[in-house]
């Protein structure tokens, strides 16, 4: 049996304005303002939800640049107890990184030659994190140029306190402890009693 082809578009027209409950339109997909209202309302539930963690993840790579440059001082403080050596840190503030530096003791005149072991390598800060300042006993507050920290054989450390922060503001604080080269960590802008910008 041959199926027979529809109407014509002409034909349709005349068909739906002969019958008055059948319309064109109303064969025609879309969506109604109460859907399109639903799905809006869906979406800013959803970045409500969403916000508060976009800023926890970018205050963690500030947390996380903390922790490495912690980790980092405790190392050294560790070397130069250990192996007798006298070790700096070297804070290039204007290239937003550290290095780190060993006092040749065969020189004739006191030379600070760089680690040029796996662990001594610099570090460069990524572009949101910046180092703000640097605060040494007996040197001051320093935020552009280059400083640096001096880790003693006979156990101890300059007093030290670096400022680090991120393009939203966000501030860490890093004091080191001279006595047992500990570094303790704060959230915020810190400056510990004793030590003046």
């Amino acid at each position: 049996m041959k199926s027979r082809p529809g109407p014509s578009p002409r034909r349709a027209r005349a068909i739906a304005r002969a019958r008055p409950g059948v319309s064109l339109s109303s064969a025609s997909p879309g969506f109604t303002l109460i859907e399109l209202a639903v799905v809006i309302f869906i979406m800013g539930l959803m970045l409500t939800v969403a916000m508060p963690y976009l800023g926890g993840f970018r205050q963690a790579a500030l947390r996380s640049q903390a922790r490495r440059l912690a980790g980092r001082a405790t190392y050294m403080f560790d070397e130069a107890t250990g192996h007798k050596l006298v070790l700096r840190l070297i804070f290039d503030l204007d290239n937003n990184g550290y290095a780190a530096a060993q006092l040749d003791p065969y020189a004739v005149q006191p030379v600070f030659a760089p680690d040029s072991s796996v662990s001594g390598r610099p570090i460069m800060m990524p572009a949101a994190i910046r180092i703000r300042d640097v605060t040494i006993e007996g040197i001051g507050t320093v935020n552009r140029g280059t400083v640096a920290t001096t880790f003693y054989p006979e156990g101890y450390v300059d007093a030290t306190v670096v400022h680090l922060d991120d393009a939203s503001g966000d501030v860490m604080t890093l004091e080191f402890s001279p006595l047992t080269g500990q570094v303790t960590i704060i959230s915020g802008d810190v400056m510990p009693s004793g030590m003046s910008r």
